[in-house]
This record gives structure tokens, sequence and C-alpha cells, in this order.
């Protein structure tokens, strides 16, 4: 039913995938595969990492993939790895951290590509 990239991923903590579903990202396919996980405390980084490989290279349909920062730490190698520019990867704050720029993924790239550390 959707067109190849249109939809946007989400990988976080509750709060988080809570309010980006309410404001109407989620989606289930045909194949009753979601475009969102929650991570809660149980949650293991093998099954992080399925999802965001799921996300980044087997969905046609996911355009961009929005992963919080502390969860993208527990899969930092799969997430600086990544360089596809479809779907884009965003690291995002959650309500219990703050936003890192010196961690972000794709600012470490603008920066080497700008010559510098971007200080």
């Amino acid at each position: 039913m959707n067109e190849d990239g249109d939809l946007v991923a989400v990988i976080g903590d509750e709060d988080t995938v809570t309010g980006f579903l309410l404001a109407g990202v989620g989606h289930v396919d045909e194949r009753q595969r979601l475009n969102y996980l929650v991570v809660g405390e149980r949650t293991t980084d093998d099954e992080i990492a399925d999802a965001f490989k799921a996300f980044t290279s087997t969905r046609e349909d996911v355009a961009v993939v929005l992963i919080t920062q502390v969860i993208a730490d527990r899969i930092r190698h799969l997430v600086d790895a990544h360089s596809r520019a479809i779907p884009s990867v965003l690291e995002i704050p959650d309500k219990e951290n703050p936003y890192r720029p010196e961690s972000d993924s794709v600012l470490s790239r603008v920066r080497h590509l700008l010559g510098g550390d971007g200080t």
C-alpha cells in the first residue's frame, strides 16, 4: 500500500515511541511488520540490531529511521557503518538524556567532510 521509502521508523524508549505513534507515525504492513521498536529493560542489543538492520536494509518502505541516541550507542558500530542516504538515520534525544552532538554519526560525517572538528 505504501510507496517505496515513505515511512518513518522509530527505535526508542516507550515514551519516545509513544509520542511518535500519537503523532501518526505508526504503521503495520501486510506482513504484520511494525515500523517501530519499543526498547525496554529486557530488550537485548541483538534485538535492537535486528530492528535497525531491518529498517535500514530490508524494508524498502522506510525513508527515515529515528533512533534515540542512548539506544544508538548500544549498536554504535551499526549506526556508524550506515552510509546510505535513504533511509536516513537520525539520532534524537530522549527525555532522560540530553542530545550529544559529539556522538552523532551524521554530524561526525559532516565534520569530516568539512575537514575539521566543527568547533
